[in-house]
């Protein structure tokens, strides 16, 4: 990459401008300081607040993006004025998770735009307006408000405003399990990535994001990693501590998901590590992803010690819930879930999916099973619109559950079966092995004990690889105990299978509640 010290020196705002264009974000900002030594501009002060922003100096962004929005104001550049509030408002979003504070900046861009002819910076700011209003749960307003970038985006020629107003509006409908409309959205937007003509580097990277976000709510892990892919050699490129986190997040999400926990491990802390040096706001999500594998691993004080860390949010409660389930405390699980639901936008009705399936479980493991059908058939109506096969394997195992404590199991193997097998073609280990030990009890509980033990055994040996070990320990016990007395020879001479079902679920811990 040419310098050219001559224009350095010469003019070091202009080629502060073009070192940015490049990505060399440490001579930019020697040059931006450069022109700043002889006279204190806004638009050096800009420069600046974007070199600082790549180089993750939080301190170094908020002092000069402030002093360029004071001295656009005074100057009379109200929209220049305008585009600092908004990213101010940004900042305060991705360092600090400050939303309030964010808020406050971008009605302060509002009032500044509102005399002014419509131009990119009014769809910039309804870019951010929408983001907020997306992670606030409000899916009107951020679909509204997303269109409305993506429109500006067009009108203005600005192809990141406009890649990032459909990104915005394909997350919120598939948030809304209006999935096929989302991805349209999204993939139009990712396109628009791809072909280079951003202006700002970041706006692509960001709507890469707002893709692989959409499909891991939608379980489409494969699609997520490809992506991922693209982000990371964008980190790469770039020198973004920042991307390089969000992708080590994700892939230990992936990770996870297929069975491959080491991997999982090193990607979730080196996202811990990342975000903690360039976006501290962002942790959380890194931290949740721990505690799961921790709880997986039935570390649960661990996990629990994870979830204090990454501070309140729907995913830490969710994972709150697991854990209480685990110790068996189904009245705390319920508790948990309700209160997450409760709290949730009835309109985000994927993102209700992972709780309305913990509630089925929880209210099984109490004997609620009307409630738990009432769950259950929230969670087919999701299923039904979203129709992605592991989320239709969680229904199914969901259902399963709900009819094996009903004492239906023919249904329940059945159910079962299409679970493990859906979960396997996922490259979903884990959840396979869930469902295996559940088929393995309705098969015991039929008297096919030979078909049980198979599957418990290979449950067992999944489960051991893993490293899950609170999930292992039911399959030992499924194959030491009910396995053992649900055949034809029960060694228990008199025992009806019915007071066979009983010792299983005995053996599997329940108390006489639950089994009523």
């Amino acid at each position: 990459m040419a310098r050219a010290p001559e224009r350095i020196a010469s003019d070091p705002l202009s080629a502060g401008w073009a070192l940015l264009a490049d990505g060399d974000w440490g001579a930019a900002r020697a040059s931006f300081e450069g022109a700043l030594a002889g006279e204190e501009s806004p638009e050096a002060l800009e420069g600046l607040s974007w070199a600082a922003w790549w180089l993750d100096d939080a301190d170094a962004v908020f002092d000069a993006r402030e002093r360029a929005f004071r001295l656009y104001r005074k100057r009379g550049e109200p929209a220049s004025a305008a585009r600092m509030a908004t990213w101010l408002a940004a900042d305060q979003l991705d360092f600090r998770g400050a939303v309030a504070v964010a808020s406050g900046w971008l009605r302060r861009a509002g009032r500044l735009l509102e005399p002014l002819e419509p131009g990119p910076d009014h769809g910039w700011l309804a870019f951010h307006e929408g983001y907020i209003a997306h992670l606030s749960g409000d899916t009107a307003k951020a679909g509204e408000l997303g269109a409305r970038a993506a429109e500006a985006g067009r009108r203005f020629d600005v192809p990141d405003l406009e890649m990032l107003g459909l990104a915005l509006q394909g997350v919120t409908l598939v948030a809304c399990a209006q999935v096929r409309e989302g991805m349209r959205c999204l993939d139009e937007a990712t396109a628009t990535a791809l072909s280079g003509d951003a202006t700002v580097p970041i706006a692509g990277a960001w709507a890469c994001c707002f893709l692989v976000t959409a499909c891991a709510a939608v379980l489409d892990y494969e699609r997520a990693f490809e992506w991922c892919d693209r982000i990371a050699e964008f980190a790469e490129r770039y020198g973004s501590r920042y991307m390089l986190a969000f992708c080590r997040a994700e892939y230990g999400a992936v990770h996870l998901w297929r069975g491959r926990w080491t991997d999982a491990e090193e990607m979730l802390e080196a996202a811990v590590e990342d975000f903690t040096r360039s976006r501290p706001a962002m942790v959380g999500g890194p931290l949740i992803g721990l505690a799961e594998l921790r709880r997986r691993q039935a570390r649960g004080e661990e996990a629990a010690r994870l979830l204090d860390r990454a501070g309140p949010s729907a995913a830490a409660r969710l994972c709150r819930a697991r854990l209480a389930l685990d110790r068996r405390e189904s009245r705390r699980a319920v508790e948990l879930v309700e209160r997450l639901l409760r709290q949730a936008s009835p309109e985000r009705r994927l993102e209700r999916a992972p709780a309305l399936e913990l509630l089925v479980r929880a209210r099984v493991a109490r004997g609620e099973l009307e409630e738990a059908r009432v769950a259950l058939e929230s969670l087919r109506e999701i299923e039904r619109l979203v129709g992605t096969e592991p989320l239709r394997a969680s229904a199914e195992l969901a259902e399963g559950l709900l009819e094996a404590a009903s004492g239906e199991h023919e249904r329940a193997r059945t159910v079962f079966e299409d679970a493990v097998d859906r979960f396997q073609r996922s490259g979903a280990p884990f959840e396979a092995s869930r469902a295996r030990i559940e088929l393995a009890t309705s098969l015991a509980a039929l008297g096919r004990t030979e078909l049980a033990e198979r599957e418990a055994t290979e449950a067992l040996d999944r489960l051991l690889a893993l490293g899950a070990e609170a999930e292992a320990e039911r399959a030992r016990r499924l194959l030491q105990g009910p396995i053992r007395s649900g055949g034809g020879d029960s060694g228990l001479p008199g025992v009806t299978r019915r007071e066979r079902e009983v010792l299983g679920l005995l053996a599997e811990g329940l108390t006489n509640r639950q089994i009523a």
